[in-house]
């Protein structure tokens, strides 16, 4: 039992199921079903984390209806050649001592994808519009409700047969169940909708219909939002009478609370919560539901360290805790956790970037700072080195750290050199943009790594060919980063302009008047510098990409714009930055000939494309790599992935590596 987090780790049941903690990986989309059905790398994932300590895991949404299906790769329950896949699931996390449950569902209007690139089509209780995903929706017939209603049941005892804990039936972030349930999206007048209890009929029968299906021993739970928190939403008074009207019902073993409502970019964000959001933000309304029901409670939203689940359990907001992303991050979080070893943790930085980012890019789920997550069968268990193997690595940034930890861990001897006086390269400046602090994490816990597994890191300490004579390495590994690239722009009157970098770099006086920030790619700088200045003058954020942010995952975005949209920045799309005098920047369409004149800007910050960088040293016969932006620049995400397998293909040479233990 841990004596930092006594709370966390106190068992608790849910209904005929006791868990060994109350630290809880809900239901996400991994990306990783095969034709709709669970096959190795998915249950490799969930393995992981159940070895890692986790006390319940909840798949991703399975389909209980032909209509369910929101995107090409969606999990579905609707076959009988489903349940081999729940079985080897749930075998697997099992035989690690953690639940798992699988959540029931139904989108509704909410449908990303449409078949073979067409336009996406949705059945919803009424044709009220869908603006995220651009969805009219055709109305659903009682004969089709009733036969999804009976799905819920048939994919209850298909999935619970297989040998999975129980179901959760999914009626957050505005699914078919609260579209039902929504007066603003329901507009039907039989028995499904008209009057507060028939809206809330298709959700009580669903419920019914699952309870049936798998009986008393199995779990049944519910997921809601505690609030849509978007305009024309349902507010957390509404959903307390659902949960009330669910309680009355006395078929559930336990509420999973969240926040958000897909069908808008306002609400949509909280389904996944970027760092400008505070840890256990949703906490208030999970206190809310706690008081309007005697069944356990468990809450989502930014929970990425067991000291805030422990405070959330212990003040009362919540029974379990859910630390999806943190387990993403690092699998082993809770037995870190339970043995107090909390200076282990690889923290959760709330970027986005590779988990909810990928899903939305039609990608494998990862990790920017961990890229075995989802990679489970490609990388891990990590081989071993099986003679004397010297490793030099140039550069302490991601790709750098990744590396040296990667190669120490696996047994070799690994130097890492790095010029500056701080490991962490670009992240060291990325951290200084506004809601950016926590990008700073991902260096701590690179860092922390190396040196755990034992690689030597020397700062202040420029490659010279005296250390490669000295060191003698079998390989080195350039993770030189990039340097800024001179702007190809015209200048007159010498007006002031500054890059990205010299602008987070160093403290300047800028001269009084308007800013214009020059984006090359839509990314995090551009943004984060406009939401730094927007406060203080006027700005004009000119991007080349089709829209400010184009390149930052789109929850991250929504959080950043909306901001800037409240500070008054002026936005310019499809342009780059051609020229400058001592007032005005000339901007050129990247669509045609002609040219913007923005007046009044007394200081121009270019966030240009940067160049790679390699030192100049002559290596000799010594095999070389590069990776990272010295390689080609690109992000972070790029630059961990590479310095892992750059080591791991050092590992795994002929002479130098064993086989996977």
């Amino acid at each position: 039992m841990s004596s930092l987090f006594p709370h966390l780790f106190s068992p608790v049941s849910l209904g005929p199921l006791r868990l060994r903690n109350r630290i809880v990986s809900s239901g996400h989309d991994t990306m990783l079903a095969e034709d709709g059905l669970i096959g190795p790398d998915l249950v490799a994932y969930h393995e992981r984390r159940a070895a890692g300590g986790a006390g319940l895991l909840v798949l991703q949404v399975s389909g209980v209806h032909e209509t369910a299906r929101y995107t090409s790769h969606v999990l579905m329950a609707t076959e009988p050649e489903s349940a081999d896949g729940y079985r080897a699931v749930a075998d697997a996390v099992h035989a690690h001592g953690a639940g798992i449950l699988a959540q029931l569902f139904h989108p509704g209007r909410e449908v990303m994808d449409g078949e073979q690139g067409m336009a996406p089509q949705a059945v919803a209780p009424s044709d009220e519009p869908q603006e995220r995903f651009h969805v009219i929706p055709e109305p659903l017939e009682i004969g089709t409700i009733r036969e999804i209603i009976r799905g819920y049941g048939r994919a209850a005892a298909r999935i619970c047969g297989a040998g999975i804990d129980g179901v959760e039936v999914v009626a957050s972030h505005g699914y078919l169940p609260v579209q039902f349930i929504n007066p603003r999206v329901n507009t039907r007048t039989d028995e499904y909708g008209g009057s507060p209890q028939g809206r809330m009929r298709f959700l009580l029968e669903a419920i019914e219909s699952t309870r049936a299906a798998v009986g008393p021993g199995k779990v049944v739970g519910l997921r809601i939002s505690g609030d849509d928190l978007t305009s024309n939403g349902m507010a957390s008074g509404e959903f307390l009478e659902v949960v009330r009207a669910v309680e009355d019902q006395g078929l559930l073993d336990y509420i999973s609370v969240t926040a958000g409502d897909s069908s808008t970019l306002q609400g949509a964000q909280h389904i996944v919560p970027p760092m400008q959001y505070e840890p256990v933000y949703a906490g208030r309304l999970s206190a809310e539901v706690k008081k309007a029901t005697e069944l356990p409670v468990m809450v989502a939203g930014r929970i990425n360290q067991p000291h805030e689940a422990e405070q959330a359990i212990r003040e009362g907001l919540t029974d379990l805790c859910i630390m999806t992303r943190a387990m993403i991050c690092d699998p082993e979080i809770a037995v870190k956790a339970e043995r107090d070893a909390v200076d282990e943790i690889r923290a959760c930085i709330g970027c986005n970037q590779a988990c909810i980012g990928h899903f939305q890019q039609g990608v494998g789920i990862s990790c920017i700072q961990h890229p075995e997550s989802g990679r489970e069968l490609t990388f891990l268990p990590r081989p071993a080195v099986r003679r004397r193997a010297r490793l030099l690595v140039v550069g302490g940034g991601p790709a750098g750290l990744k590396a040296a930890a990667v190669a120490a861990e696996a047994g070799a001897e690994v130097l890492l050199v790095e010029r500056e006086r701080r490991v962490g390269g670009q992240v060291l400046l990325a951290e200084r943009l506004p809601h950016r602090a926590e990008f700073g994490g991902a260096v701590t816990n690179l860092e922390a790594e190396a040196r755990r597994a034992g690689a030597s890191i020397l700062t202040g300490a420029p490659l010279c060919e005296e250390m490669l004579d000295s060191f003698a390495p079998d390989q080195v590994l350039l993770a030189t980063g990039s340097t800024d690239r001179e702007p190809a722009v015209e200048l007159i009157d010498e007006p002031e302009i500054l890059t990205a970098r010299q602008f987070l770099a160093e403290t300047h006086e800028l001269a009084r008047g308007g800013v214009l920030i020059a984006d090359w790619k839509g990314d995090w700088a551009g943004l984060g510098i406009a939401v730094a200045l927007a406060r203080r003058r006027p700005v004009t954020l000119a991007t080349a990409a089709s829209s400010p942010g184009a390149a930052v995952q789109q929850y991250t975005r929504t959080a950043l714009m909306a901001e800037l949209v409240r500070s008054g920045v002026t936005f310019v799309n499809d342009v780059r930055l051609a020229g400058l005098d001592a007032s005005t920047a000339y901007l050129q369409s990247t669509l045609c000939d002609e040219v913007l004149e923005v007046d009044d800007v007394t200081t121009t910050i270019v966030n240009h494309p940067p160049r790679a960088q390699t030192p100049d040293v002559d290596f000799g016969a010594i095999p070389t790599v590069r990776i990272g932006d010295c390689r080609a620049p690109r992000t972070v995400e790029e630059a961990v992935y590479e310095g892992l397998v750059a080591a791991n293909e050092f590992i795994l040479q002929p002479d130098t590596a064993r086989v996977r233990p």
